[in-house]
């Protein structure tokens, strides 16, 4: 895959960038692997800061596709998004 991660805020904001370009991943694991490599300066940050978060590829929600397996593509934007509760 070449293509973008769109960030979270809290992300973003430890990155100092609302988005990452990606390139060489088949999966979503493989954008996990290459996003979490970016927080190496700051051990554990990572999980700490998608411990709420899901992820989705062009807008769907990867646990309603195949998970960590779900293909990435050229051009595909995968997006860790905060997860909200209302009610």
């Amino acid at each position: 895959m070449g293509g973008a991660v769109q960030l979270t805020d809290a992300m973003a904001k430890e990155l100092g960038a609302a988005r990452l370009e990606i390139e060489g991943a088949r999966t979503v694991a493989d954008v996990l692997r290459m996003t979490r490599e970016r927080f190496a300066a700051t051990p554990g940050r990572f999980e700490e800061l998608t411990r709420v978060a899901a992820i989705a590829v062009n807008g769907v929600l990867v646990q309603y596709q195949r998970g960590a397996k779900t293909p990435v593509r050229d051009g595909d934007t995968v997006a860790f998004v905060k997860a909200a509760a209302g009610g």
